[in-house]
């Protein structure tokens, strides 16, 4: 389980779907990984279900609120046994230190990591909501204050894993969604990595979906993937 590099998401509608797919895979292979939807859908139930399964469960809801509030959302998040959950930087330098002492007194501690700038998010978007800086300038600058504030890691492209490892260095871990093994399907991806090609950009987890999840045998596909890798690490 320590060397799992995959989290495969989870991107169903319902816990019956999401559980008849888990039960395809295995969490010697990879973790799991449960958005919003998903989780708006079937609780705290569904998180619960798949760790007793014995996957890794890296539980993506991007907690922004006030500092009491997202400590005790994490406290609560901690208890379901997820391995791994995230916070949205632009709750500030308080709510993030927060929320890692809130992480820090627990027994069972999952690692904290920092949303920065959203994918969907181009330059445009940010002076919108007026930040001027580059996209690159801003998650250097949010992914600075997280480290600061004791978190152990952000979501990132596989662009912005080279800067932060150059930056941050190389125990800051970096979740990298938008991965596509080689011959795979773009779907509405534009910018995308192969997993070999996104941990050598200092990726440190893949979030990768439909090339699992829609493949005739996502287990097979999976285990390709992870042969790939292999060859790398």
């Amino acid at each position: 389980m320590s060397d799992i590099k995959i989290f495969t998401a989870l991107d169903f509608a319902d816990a019956q779907s999401a559980l008849a797919f888990a039960s395809k895979v295995s969490p010697q292979e990879c973790g799991l990984k449960v958005g919003k939807e998903l989780f708006t859908a079937a609780g705290p139930a569904l998180v619960e279900q798949l760790v007793n399964a014995g996957f890794k469960v890296f539980l993506d809801l991007k907690f922004h609120d006030i500092p009491v509030t997202v400590a005790k959302a994490l406290t609560a998040a901690a208890s379901l046994g997820v391995y791994m959950f995230n916070v949205h930087c632009l709750g500030g330098k308080v709510m993030l230190e927060t929320a890692a002492e809130a992480v820090a007194k627990l027994s069972h501690r999952p690692l904290l990591i920092g949303v920065t700038v959203l994918t969907s998010m181009d330059e445009a978007q940010l002076r919108g909501v007026g930040v001027n800086d580059s996209v690159e300038h801003e998650v250097l600058r949010l992914a600075t204050l997280a480290k600061d504030c004791g978190l152990n890691g952000v979501v990132c492209s596989a662009k912005e894993a080279t800067m932060l490892r150059q930056h941050l260095g190389a125990n800051f871990l970096k979740v990298t969604p938008g991965i596509r093994p080689q011959g795979s399907d773009l779907g509405d991806q534009k910018r995308v990595l192969t997993p070999i090609q996104a941990l050598q950009a200092g990726a440190d987890y893949l979030v990768i979906g439909r090339p699992i999840t829609k493949a005739p045998d996502p287990l097979a596909a999976l285990r390709a993937i992870n042969a790939q890798i292999a060859t790398q690490v």
